[in-house]
This record gives C-alpha cells, sequence and structure tokens, in this order.
C-alpha cells in the first residue's frame, strides 16, 4: 500500500478540490434507495406481509431491513419477530455476591440494579452510609442514622464527613441481628428500607429535606431518636405533632409526626416514645428562617419516584405522594439550569441546602420536566475537514491501516481490545470524509475478523457470558477473577468497555450491513446491558445500569462497598458509550435508539461540563481545590478526588486525557467551551516536562489546544512518536484539520450550529424520533 501511495497522492488533492466524493456518493445512495424502496413497496404489496418500522416517517438504510417494532417500543429489550431477545452463554460466576439477603424476596425474580445510587445498601452487611441529598444515610443493626454532614475541602480533595446526628430505631429490634434491613422497593428517584426485625418503613427519596420513617402494620411501635451528640433542649407544640432539637453541635433538627409522639429523654442523646403508630419526618434546619416553609411542607411526603424519558432530550419526573398539601423537594444545579419551569412548579430560590453538588434549592411540584439542548450524533466531524489536510491524512491512513495487518491485537481484555477495535473504526470514517476509499476495505475485513470472535463465542482468550443472579454481561475472565478486565466481571465500567465495542459495530454495521444483520441481535444485547429502560420483571437486564437519571451522569463503579458510594473518572468514555448506541441506531435506522443514545449523551455532557470541569471563581467547589485542579480525577459521591486510579493528582496530562479519550466528533460538544479549554491546557501544559511522560497523554494535550491554536498543535502532534492505543496519527490529523476559524466569543460554531451553541434545526432523522416508551 505504501508503494503506491505516491502517485496516489498527486492526484488526491484534484480529485477532492473539485469533486465532492461524500456528496456524490450520497447522491448516488438517494438515488437506489428510491428504486429499492419501489421494489420492496411492490414486494410488501404481492405478499400482503407488512413490515413494520422503529418510526414511521423514517426509514432505514436500504440494505438494511426495517428494525421489527418489538425492538424500538421497549428499548433495548432487543426481541425480534417475536421471539425471546438474545442473551450471551451463561455463566456462573465465582466472584459475585449473592443479592438475597438485602433484597426483599419479590426484587430477586428480577434484574437488580449493579450500579445504582444506594448500591451500599445492597453489599456485605448494607452499613456503608450513602448519599441520599441532601443527608447521608447508614442502616446498621435495625437502625436509621442520618446525617447532615459538614464538608472538608484541600487543593487536592473535596469530602463530607458521617457524623450520625440522629438515629430513629425500634427498642424491640435485636442488636445481635445481622441483617439490619432489607430493601422492599426501588426506583430511579428513590429507595425504600424496612428495618428488620423491627416494623420500621424508611421512604428514602432523593432531594427531599426530610427523611421519612413509617410504622408498618397495624400495631403500633416503640421508637427511639438518639444522637451522637447531646439533646441541649426538646421543645414539643402543643399537639406534639412537632419537635424541635437543639443539639450541643450547634445543629438544629424537626420531627413532625403524624399523631402525637410523646418523646421522652432518657439520659442526654437518647428520647423514647412508646406505642407510636404512623409517620415520623425529621429534618435538618440549617437556617431559621426556613422553619415556617419546614412546616407548611411537612405533611405531604413523597414514597417513590419515576424519571422517565418521554421524549427526546427530556427527562420527567413524577412522585407518589401521600399525606395532604404540596410537595417540596430540593433540586440540584443541573435541575435548575434544566428545570422547565412553565410545568407549574414553583422554585423557593432562598430555601438552600448545602450540598458537594452545589447548592441544592427547593422547588414545589409533584412532577419536574427538565429539558436540554439536542446533540445530534454524526458520524463525522461538525464543521468537515480542511482540504488543506487530506492528503497528510490520506498519508496516515494508509500507514495507520497497513498496521492493522502487521500488528494484530494481542491483548485480551475487554476494554483494551475494545479500544483497539474502535480506533480501527475510526481509520474507516476519516476515510470516507477525506474521500480516500481505499483503505476501508482493509478496516472492514479487520473489524470484521477482530470483532465477530467476541460475538459468535470463537474468541479463546475471553468472551462476555451472561449472568442470571444480578442480570447482566460478564466476561469470561471476570468470571472467575474480580479484578479483570478492570472489575468487569463484578460490573465496574460496562459503559466503558462495551461503548468501544458497539462503537466498532457501528461502523461494521454500515460499512457491511450483512454482517450487520447477521450479529443485529448479538450489538443490541450488549447495548441492553447498560441502556434498557425496561422496569418489566422480565427483562434481561437492569433498568439503565450506569446512568443516574437524578445526578444526569453514570457511574462506573460496580459491586464493591465504597465508603463514598460510586464513583466515575472518564466521563468522555461514558459520553462515547451513549453516542456510540446512537450511531448504532443510524446503522440499523433505529430512530428509536438514535434518540436514547443522544438524550443520555446529552445529559452526560451537561454533568461532566457541571461536576468534573472545574472553573477557577465558579463557586461548585472551594476555592483552594479550585484553584489547583482543572478536572476532578474520580468524582464519587461523597467526595471529590484530584487523584485517578492509575496517576496521582501531579499527573495532569493523565488526568486531562482520561477526561477526553477517544477523540471524536462528540469531543467537540463536550469541550465547546474554548475558555475553558484555554485554561485546562494551560493548566495541564507544565506536566509535559516531566521525565516519564507517555507519548499517548501527550496527544490528547495537543487535541485541546488544537481547539484554539491548531498550528501549534500540528507541529507537537507530528513530532510525537506514538499514540494512545485508542488514538492513532490519523485521528490526531483529522482532529486539527477539523479545527476551524469557527469559534465566537468563547464558544465552538459548529455546521448548522449543532450541539446547543444555539438550537439547531434538527436534521431529518431527529425529527422523526418517536416517543420514548420505557415499560
Amino acid at each position: 500500500m505504501l508503494k503506491e501511495l505516491g502517485k496516489r497522492l498527486s492526484s488526491i488533492k484534484a480529485h477532492i478540490i473539485f469533486k465532492n466524493p461524500i456528496a456524490k456518493e450520497k447522491k448516488r445512495r438517494r438515488s437506489r434507495s428510491r428504486s429499492r424502496r419501489r421494489r420492496r413497496r411492490q414486494q410488501q404489496t404481492e405478499t400482503q406481509i407488512p413490515i413494520q418500522t422503529p418510526s414511521s416517517s423514517a426509514r432505514p438504510p436500504p440494505s438494511i431491513p426495517p428494525i421489527p417494532a418489538s425492538i424500538s417500543s421497549t428499548t433495548m429489550t432487543h426481541r425480534h419477530d417475536g421471539h425471546k431477545p438474545f442473551l450471551f452463554p451463561g455463566v456462573q460466576s465465582t466472584v459475585l455476591p449473592d443479592p438475597s439477603p438485602l433484597f426483599s424476596p419479590q426484587l430477586l425474580s428480577s434484574p437488580l440494579p449493579t450500579n445504582s445510587f444506594f448500591q451500599n445498601f445492597a453489599l456485605k452487611n448494607g452499613d456503608q452510609p450513602e448519599y441520599i441529598h441532601p443527608y447521608l444515610i447508614k442502616s446498621s443493626s435495625s437502625s436509621l442514622s442520618l446525617s447532615f454532614p459538614s464538608r472538608f475541602a484541600t487543593p487536592s480533595f473535596i469530602y463530607q464527613t458521617f457524623v450520625p446526628d440522629l438515629t430513629v430505631s425500634s427498642p424491640s429490634a435485636s442488636d445481635a441481628n445481622p441483617k439490619s434491613h432489607l430493601i422492599s422497593s426501588f426506583d430511579d428517584l428513590s429507595v425504600t428500607l424496612d428495618l428488620v426485625p423491627s416494623s420500621l418503613r424508611c421512604f428514602l427519596v432523593r432531594g427531599s429535606p426530610f427523611v421519612t420513617v413509617s410504622t408498618l402494620g397495624s400495631s403500633p411501635a416503640d421508637l427511639s431518636i438518639a444522637t451522637i451528640h447531646a439533646f441541649l433542649s426538646v421543645a414539643p407544640n402543643a399537639s406534639f405533632t412537632k419537635h424541635r432539637f437543639e443539639l450541643n453541635s450547634g445543629q438544629t433538627f424537626l420531627c413532625y409526626s403524624s399523631g402525637p409522639l410523646r418523646l421522652a429523654p432518657s439520659g442526654v442523646s437518647l428520647l423514647t416514645a412508646p406505642a407510636f403508630s404512623g409517620v415520623v419526618r425529621l429534618a435538618f434546619l440549617p437556617d431559621p428562617s426556613y422553619e415556617p416553609v419546614l412546616d407548611r411542607f411537612s405533611s405531604c411526603y413523597p414514597v417513590s419516584g419515576a424519571a422517565s424519558l418521554a421524549r427526546p432530550f427530556c427527562v420527567e419526573y413524577n412522585w407518589a405522594k401521600e399525606g395532604w398539601g404540596e410537595l417540596l423537594l430540593l433540586a440540584h444545579p443541573l435541575h435548575l439550569r434544566l428545570l422547565d419551569r412553565a410545568c407549574g412548579v414553583t422554585v423557593l430560590e432562598d430555601f438552600k441546602y448545602r450540598s458537594i453538588d452545589g447548592d441544592l434549592v427547593g422547588v414545589v411540584a409533584d412532577s419536574w420536566v427538565l429539558r436540554t439542548d439536542p446533540v445530534s450524533p454524526t458520524w463525522h466531524s461538525m464543521k468537515g475537514v480542511s482540504e488543506d489536510g487530506f492528503a497528510e491524512i490520506a498519508s496516515a491512513l494508509c500507514k495507520d491501516a497497513d498496521g492493522l495487518c502487521s500488528a494484530p491485537i494481542a491483548t485480551t481484555s475487554s476494554y483494551f481490545y475494545g479500544k483497539a477495535v474502535a480506533r480501527a473504526a475510526r481509520l474507516a470514517l476519516i476515510a470516507e470524509e477525506v474521500g480516500f476509499p481505499d483503505v476501508i476495505p482493509a478496516v472492514r475485513q479487520f473489524l470484521k475478523a477482530s470483532v465477530t470472535p467476541w460475538l459468535d463465542g470463537s474468541f479463546g482468550g475471553n468472551a462476555f457470558l451472561y449472568d442470571h443472579k444480578w442480570g447482566g454481561l460478564v466476561t469470561k475472565q471476570g468470571s472467575v477473577d474480580s479484578g479483570a478486565d478492570f472489575g468487569f466481571g463484578i460490573f465496574n465500567d460496562h459503559h466503558y468497555h462495551l461503548g468501544y465495542f458497539i462503537y466498532a459495530i457501528a461502523v461494521l454495521s454500515k460499512l457491511d450491513p450483512s454482517w450487520g444483520r447477521k450479529y443485529m441481535s448479538h450489538a443490541y444485547s450488549m447495548v441492553a446491558d447498560f441502556m434498557t429502560l425496561s422496569r418489566k420483571q422480565d427483562a434481561s437486564y437492569a433498568r439503565l445500569r450506569c446512568f443516574d437519571l437524578w445526578k444526569l451522569h453514570s457511574w462506573a463503579g460496580g459491586l464493591t462497598e465504597f465508603a463514598d458510594g460510586r464513583n466515575q473518572e472518564s466521563t468522555s468514555e461514558a459520553v462515547n458509550a451513549y453516542y456510540s448506541a446512537a450511531l448504532l441506531g443510524l446503522s440499523f435506522g433505529d430512530t428509536h435508539l438514535v434518540s436514547i443514545g443522544s438524550t443520555l449523551a446529552a445529559f452526560e455532557i451537561l454533568a461532566a461540563q457541571t461536576w468534573w470541569h472545574v472553573r477557577e471563581g465558579e463557586g461548585m467547589y472551594e476555592d483552594d481545590f479550585s484553584r489547583e485542579n482543572r478536572v476532578v480525577g474520580v468524582l464519587w459521591a461523597n467526595k471529590r478526588d484530584s487523584g485517578l486510579w492509575f496517576a496521582p493528582p501531579e499527573w495532569k496530562e493523565c488526568r486531562l486525557g482520561i477526561q477526553v479519550l477517544p477523540l471524536l466528533p462528540i469531543t467537540e460538544v463536550l469541550f465547546q467551551d474554548v475558555a475553558f479549554v484555554r485554561e485546562l491546557v494551560k493548566w495541564a501544559l507544565p506536566a509535559l516536562a516531566r521525565e516519564g511522560v507517555g507519548e499517548g497523554w501527550k496527544g490528547f494535550v495537543y487535541a485541546m489546544e488544537g481547539v484554539y491554536d491548531k498550528e501549534s498543535a500540528m507541529e507537537k502532534t507530528r513530532a510525537l512518536s506514538g499514540f494512545d492505543d485508542g488514538n492513532s496519527l490519523s485521528n490526531m490529523l483529522w482532529w486539527l484539520y477539523s479545527r476551524g476559524e469557527d469559534v465566537e466569543g468563547d464558544k465552538i460554531l459548529t455546521r448548522n450550529h449543532v450541539f446547543g451553541v444555539t438550537r439547531p434545526e434538527p436534521d431529518r432523522l431527529l425529527q422523526s424520533m418517536p416517543v420514548i416508551k420505557s415499560n
């Protein structure tokens, strides 16, 4: 191939300048598409067999058959023609914990969450705290403790400290019982714990300024409320339905009850009440002026909450409530940014609770609607590649494509293997964009040879398998070693690993539709592992395994007990997962999957910009932390860490790179704030002088520099001697040559102003996105 490069390059530039091969190809395909659709309609008329599609207004590419309606209507239950969904071969994992001790028996017949906001409650003894905003909640010894956490910050990390400010229990419960609770129900916005063996039920609803505890059954229960501090005063109202607790910590808590609660002191740290039946609500009082607000809304309490992806780029919250009156909840900063205030909500701007995620502000409503700007998934760059770079990119493509044949993938790791096939898939799309199709057959063949064995089970070193215990994919290596594949076998990083594979499958299905038809069910099964919306008991996978519909971003940590809750390191790899799923939808003409993937990618991007991207003076984090950091290393539910799992805080090039890779068209959306990118590169560049800095990590710093200084970044990139295992010279050149001068103020302008710079004119496929069904 290299021998032919010279004579090929001599004619490439004239060809690409004076002709538009992509437009010509699109025109040819449209013509062929029309003729094939006419033939298909004739065949349908002749056979009288209607063919269903995901959307009546958008048809799939002509060479791919319409997706059965049963697939798109349930989102990732991946049924085909009425048959059972495809599942990878089953396995009995030796490393996964048994979920039965802490989940109520009626929940065990359905797939169980593995990366949820309450995961600690389902692991080991279930006694590690979880952050149920605005409180840290801990269940142990048949009791429930709540803490309005204090916050500790340094230039390297921020964390909230759990102190059991109040603990509710029933004195009749046995302290010797090793099981402190059962998870009796859960949903997107809440979890309900039944304390055992007592008869207390705890409704833990995210964002509630109250913690609500109810007695179960008709028999009254003795109650106790304890503190690690001391009660300085306990002041009841005349009806004993409200108590004001003053603690020697300087804190004030309010206690509301549905009936008279006659609390009596037993020492300075314990209150007891005999034979109570009803509901008790506890709330921290941050400011004395908030007390009338809490009084007003104390009689209405939420017992569950559901989030619905009802339409593209929109999520709706609905809470089930009991009692009387209006419902008061708290919204985090991203909620407030996206909240549709025309949908019957009242925002209490001056009612705030402090949080590691920013101030939580009161919102009065039974339902919320959150809307974001649309994200339009594209195969190629937003603005197009400068024709000046076509020849250089074509030369790099030849070398990178030749390398696929000379250096086959040696790893058996699901993560690094996925990165390798996604890297190869990028070459084909870059070749399409610059009008250099010569390398595409080699890339297509490489992808078929490399991806197929993971789908048909013929890859000897590793495999995707199905675990029935929790309901999800594991790897062969991960089923016997919890540390293998970065913990994929215990549900760590699923969206990362699978996202890379799905990207490669999407591209290969685009290049080779017959291969795509053959392995479509396998691809949908992989997407379903982390993007199932179904709440049905017969679903094969947990609902949205990684994505948190309240925080609006993903969690990577799986079935490992962590004192600080779930965590996520790389937001860009999370974005890649949902973006890749949207591309898979484009390949198969499935507008439903395009819609889901695009919507989740849009929210993930906004969350990354809100909590991972650190701007000095913004006020999200303490000044010491914001001054020393431009990105969070690992974001935990209850902690912000500047270090990475694999690198210390000083390795700033790694910290930048892990929030950038893989370098894709969607990266432009994630880093559209040019002013922030300048500060990010300024912060990271000095780290490149450190001895031993990897060439691959340098590449991502230069990629970001290219956002605002293409020439400098280009010169540095050409001097690199290597690239990240998911990146290539071709990809770097593609990125830099697609950085134009289209910058307005501090924002990147993309083609048709897509991705939220201004609201775009959606393309035809997005216009046809259907209502998303999640049941």
